[in-house]
């Protein structure tokens, strides 16, 4: 079961006597979590038949005794334990996920891990209850993960727009919905574009890693320095785990797109990852310039610039001289 097919039960009244939101991705615990918390009880209601318990200070059986306990005018009583992954007892709960009160919700909130699905605890609430993992998205899905959320909100997004945003934001799905509702409140259309972005993200037009790339598969050596510069300048809003990750997904597509420039468009926008192919010729033409041996030569470069920002083999931790370095790696042979 999906978090959209959670939530959209969740709102037509359709109750699971038990949840284990698990997984390594947070964003959509919360959301199932903050719904419930928000929505299933009434205000007046709250008082008597909602707990907020968190793992740290929770034992099962606090647990227990607040599940079997009957509502008080209410339909439900709804137990939520947060950070679920602290609680130590918490698979002392397996019995009670064998045979879970049906007037009570318990929603078991389990982040930034997987729950070993091999337990008593998980194979008791998968048959009773909902077992739901919450999976890291991709950085190649992280685009259409933004077209998506924005199309949910009744508004579009240029596709330009979108990989901006998921450059810079990277997969931290919370942030970036919380980007999403502030262009929203600020862009006074219904169609966000990559101005939009620019503008009310604090995205330099001129010095990003989209430009960085384009100038890099340009062999724009002029123009990669001058980049280089500003993100030196503007470390704050340009970490360099960031450059270098968003680098690293660029080149693993040229590394595809190298070994398939006899196919379609269609089928390279498929093998990269491209929601679609209006930039494929880009990424082919930068392959062609760069060639083979430049592309698997520039993951070394890269291997060196992270293991240097960790301070590994690196006589300075300064992101410019890493940077500097690997631009020279990247535009010189």
């Amino acid at each position: 079961m999906t978090a959209k097919s959670i939530l959209s039960n969740l709102k037509s009244g359709q109750y699971a006597p038990i949840y284990l939101l698990h997984g390594e991705e947070p964003y959509y615990i919360d959301l199932i979590t903050e719904y419930v918390e928000d929505k299933v009880l009434g205000e007046a209601e709250k008082a008597f038949n909602q707990a907020v318990l968190y793992g740290k200070d929770v034992d099962f059986k606090q647990v227990v005794d607040e599940a079997r306990q009957f509502p008080m005018m209410a339909t439900h009583r709804v137990i939520i334990i947060k950070e679920a992954q602290d609680m130590k007892t918490l698979t002392k709960l397996e019995k009670y996920a064998e045979n879970p009160s049906p007037q009570s919700i318990v929603v078991i909130a389990y982040k930034h891990k997987k729950i070993d699905g091999r337990t008593k605890l998980a194979k008791n609430v998968s048959k009773k209850g909902i077992l739901f993992e919450s999976k890291k998205i991709y950085d190649n899905q992280l685009p259409g993960w933004i077209t998506d959320a924005c199309k949910s909100r009744k508004v579009s997004i240029d596709y330009e727009a979108s990989v901006m945003l998921a450059e810079y934001l990277g997969t931290d799905l919370s942030k970036v919905s919380n980007e999403i509702n502030k262009l929203l409140l600020n862009v006074k259309s219904n169609k966000i574009t990559l101005a939009d972005v620019q503008e009310q993200v604090g995205i330099s037009k001129e010095y990003n890693v989209f430009e960085f790339q384009k100038a890099l598969g340009t062999r724009n050596r002029e123009k990669a320095f001058r980049i280089i510069e500003y993100f030196s300048d503007n470390v704050k809003s340009n970490p360099l785990p960031l450059i270098l990750g968003n680098l690293y997904n660029y080149y693993s597509k040229l590394y595809i797109t190298i070994h398939h420039l006899k196919s379609s468009d269609q089928q390279i926008q498929k093998l990269i990852g491209l929601p679609s192919p209006y930039f494929v010729g880009e990424y082919k033409s930068a392959a062609k310039n760069m060639g083979f041996t430049r592309i698997k030569s520039a993951f070394l470069a890269l291997q060196r610039a992270d293991l240097q920002s960790k301070g590994v083999g690196a006589r300075s931790k300064d992101s410019k001289a890493i940077l500097t370095e690997l631009g020279l790696s990247l535009l010189y042979d």
